[in-house]
């Protein structure tokens, strides 16, 4: 029988980013995906799933999904891994983009380990299979449970619309280029969490995310 995932989305920062919860239901270990802030409310949702967290997942280094890493995995004493390494000048200059975006005490991080694609992250007993998808940032990474058929996507795609490319390294051809081949291939019947709002599956944004029409 493989692992069955639960997850809890804790919304964080003022950017309300959907940090995520994620473990396994046989063991209780999990993970913290995009620790962007306010690291009481997710150390709360940590306690009341009763989940013993053996690490933190970033999809990508913008200060509203790492801007808390750092300060996370001292207090859980956790390895970090993720994003590519592509994102490491945004994971580097997180303490003056929280200052300019009014968020208190981000700071830089360095991963313990960089993902590339073909690797795979291992959650208690689930497994996810790592794809790079640049575009809303040079190192966006997509995590995807094949058994439980489902991802956490960060800010490359959300229910009906897609991540904002007018930040440094951004692209929107090169996204919307990766979500055709990378992402929606996945499968319609996927069920994703985004970085920010509501929950979806592959199938209803290949039908009906506008910008992935035509």
């Amino acid at each position: 029988m493989p692992a069955t995932p639960r997850a809890a989305i804790i919304p964080v920062t003022p950017f309300q980013q959907n940090c995520t919860l994620i473990w396994d239901d046989a063991t209780k270990v999990g993970a913290v995906v995009d620790p962007g802030g306010d690291l009481d409310r997710i150390e709360a949702a940590i306690r009341a799933q009763g989940v013993t967290v053996e690490k933190i997942l970033l999809t990508h280094g913008h200060i509203d999904h790492a801007g808390g890493a750092a300060e996370l995995k001292e207090r859980l004493g956790v390895p970090v891994e993720g994003p590519h390494e592509a994102d490491k000048f945004l994971l580097d200059s997180l303490p003056e983009t929280g200052v300019s975006y009014g968020i208190d005490g981000a700071r830089a991080i360095t991963p313990d380990r960089w993902l590339n694609e073909g690797e795979t992250v291992t959650v208690g007993g689930l497994t996810f299979d790592i794809w790079h998808a640049p575009g809303h940032s040079p190192g966006s990474v997509v995590f995807m449970s094949r058994d439980a058929r489902f991802a956490l996507v960060g800010d490359v795609v959300f229910q009906g619309s897609v991540g904002r490319t007018d930040l440094p390294g951004g692209s929107h051809e090169q996204l919307i280029r990766m979500i055709r081949e990378k992402v929606l291939p996945l499968g319609d019947d996927v069920a994703f969490i985004p970085g920010h709002g509501p929950t979806g599956t592959l199938g209803q944004e290949r039908m009906t995310n506008p910008f992935l029409q035509g």
